[in-house]
């Protein structure tokens, strides 16, 4: 997953987005695992803040919608079981 995440800075247009959802989606499969940024962090070297960036510029592009609390505050993780429980459906949602 690191190098996709390399990969995802350099790269322009469609292959971004594709990069994106590749890292996106790995991450999903780990999104039970609790605490899931510290997991993340020591398993593959990953910062919670790249994963953000990630799926910000996806929802930026309109690829996905990230959740949000009552109170407007972004739900990354719920988002990431989401995708993991439910990805076919998640992906015809959004597109």
């Amino acid at each position: 997953m690191r190098e996709e995440i390399k990969k995802f800075r350099v790269v322009r247009g469609y292959e971004k987005i594709k990069i994106a959802w590749k890292v996106i989606r790995g991450a999903a499969k780990y999104s039970n695992k609790e605490p899931f940024w510290e997991f993340l962090r020591k398993e593959f070297g990953i910062k919670d803040r790249e994963i953000k960036e990630i799926m910000l510029f996806l929802e930026e592009v309109g690829e996905l919608e990230i959740k949000r609390s009552q109170d407007g505050k972004r739900l990354y993780v719920s988002t990431l079981k989401d995708i993991k429980e439910n990805p076919v459906k998640l992906d015809q949602w959004l597109k």
